[in-house]
C-alpha cells in the first residue's frame, strides 16, 4: 500500500514538473508580437527596465512575461549596446540570446552629397550612436587629418557619398577608417588611371567635381560642365566659377554675384587666382566626380545660366557669344528684381 502511494505521490510529482516545463517553453517560445520588422537601439546607459520599455515603445512588443522571467534568471550585464533587428517571428528566447550576447545586425549608413563636412558630420550622428561632436573634434584635428594623408581643405575628399553597412557602435575612429577603406575602394586603378590621364590627381577630380556640382543639378549637363572647366585649365584662364565666390564668402544663398562680391580676397575665389582651388567646395556625389574623369571634348569656354531658369546653362566658345548669353540672363534677373 505504501508503495502505491509513493508511486503516486513521485507521479504527480513529475506532472508537475513536467507541466512546469511544458509552462515555461511555451512562455519562452511565446511570440512577442512585434507589429512589424524593426530595430531596437540599445546605448551604452540602458538597463534591464529600460530595454523592457524600449520593447514595448519601440517594437510594441505585447507580451514580456517570458524575456522578463529569462532576464531574473539570467540577468543581461553586461549591457552590449547596439542595433538589434527583430521580426514578428521572434519569440521571447531568441529577442534574449540576442541581446544577451550582443549579437548586434548591421544598419545602412547613407553619406549624402553635401556642402560642408560639418553637415556631413551631423548627418552621419542622426544614424549612428556617437555623437556629431565627438566625429567634429577629431576631423577638425588638423594633426589628425596630416596623419590620415589629408589637410583641412583637402579632408572632403575622404568621403565617397553612398550607403554603407555599418554597426551603429562605431567609434570615429571606426569610422574614419572605413571611409579610408571605401575611398581607396572607390579609387581603383582604373579611375586613378583616368585622373591621370587628363592631368589631374584624384583630390584636383574631386576638387573640380566638387564645383561642377555647385554650377549644375542637372547630371546630362556634368559633363559638359566638366569639359568647359577642363578647356579652361589648359589654357590657363581663371575658373571664374561663381560658387567659388560663395564658398569664399561662406554665403551659399547668394542669387546674384556682385561686382564687389568678386574682389573678395580668398584662394578660393576663381576670379581671382588660376588653377583649381585649395580643396572641394562641396563633398560631390559618385557622378560628380565620373563626371570629370570622362568629361566631354569641347570647345566651349564660357557658359551662363539660361534665361528661363531651368537650371541649365547656355555654352560658349567666345567671349562675344558669351556677352550675348550674359546679356540675356541679366535682363532677365532684373525683370524679376532679383538682386
Amino acid at each position: 500500500m505504501r508503495k502505491k502511494y509513493i508511486f503516486l505521490i513521485v507521479g504527480i510529482i513529475l506532472v508537475v514538473v513536467a507541466t512546469g516545463i511544458t509552462g515555461i517553453i511555451t512562455v519562452m517560445n511565446h511570440p512577442f508580437r512585434i507589429e512589424k520588422n524593426t530595430y531596437l537601439y540599445i546605448d551604452a546607459d540602458d538597463n534591464t527596465d529600460s530595454i523592457c520599455h524600449k520593447l514595448t515603445t519601440q517594437l510594441q512588443a505585447s507580451s514580456l512575461k517570458g524575456f522578463k522571467l529569462l532576464t531574473t534568471v539570467g540577468g543581461l550585464d553586461p549591457i552590449h549596446p547596439g542595433a538589434y533587428r527583430f521580426s514578428q517571428s521572434d519569440n521571447c528566447l531568441t529577442v534574449y540570446r540576442r541581446l544577451k550576447s550582443g549579437a548586434q545586425t548591421p544598419v545602412n549608413l547613407t553619406l549624402p552629397s553635401v556642402r560642408t563636412v560639418g553637415k556631413l558630420l551631423k548627418t552621419v550622428s542622426h544614424q549612428l550612436m556617437t555623437d556629431s561632436s565627438n566625429l567634429a573634434r577629431l576631423l577638425m584635428d588638423s594633426t589628425y587629418c596630416a596623419q590620415i594623408g589629408y589637410s583641412t581643405e583637402t579632408l572632403p575628399c575622404l568621403f565617397i557619398p553612398n550607403t554603407y553597412e555599418v554597426y551603429w557602435t562605431m567609434t570615429p575612429e571606426a569610422f574614419v577608417k572605413r571611409m579610408q577603406k571605401e575611398h581607396d575602394r572607390f579609387w581603383n586603378e582604373e579611375r586613378k588611371a583616368k585622373a591621370q590621364s587628363i592631368g589631374l590627381t584624384p583630390e584636383e577630380v574631386v576638387t573640380l567635381a566638387s564645383i561642377v556640382e555647385e554650377e549644375t543639378a542637372n547630371n546630362a549637363e556634368k559633363p559638359m560642365v566638366a569639359g568647359l572647366y577642363m578647356n579652361r585649365l589648359h589654357a590657363e584662364m581663371p575658373l571664374q566659377a561663381d560658387p567659388t565666390v560663395k564658398f569664399a564668402l561662406q554665403d551659399f544663398g547668394l542669387r546674384r554675384i556682385l561686382h564687389a562680391h568678386l574682389e573678395t580676397e580668398s584662394p578660393y575665389n576663381t576670379y581671382k587666382h588660376t588653377g583649381l582651388p585649395p580643396g572641394p567646395i562641396r563633398i560631390p556625389s559618385i557622378q560628380g566626380i565620373e563626371s570629370v574623369l570622362n568629361y566631354t571634348r569641347h570647345d566651349y569656354l564660357y557658359m551662363c545660366a539660361k534665361e528661363d531658369f531651368s537650371g541649365t546653362h547656355n555654352f560658349a566658345a567666345t567671349f562675344t557669344q558669351h556677352l550675348a548669353n550674359a546679356r540675356k540672363y541679366q535682363q532677365e534677373l532684373n525683370r524679376r528684381k532679383i538682386k
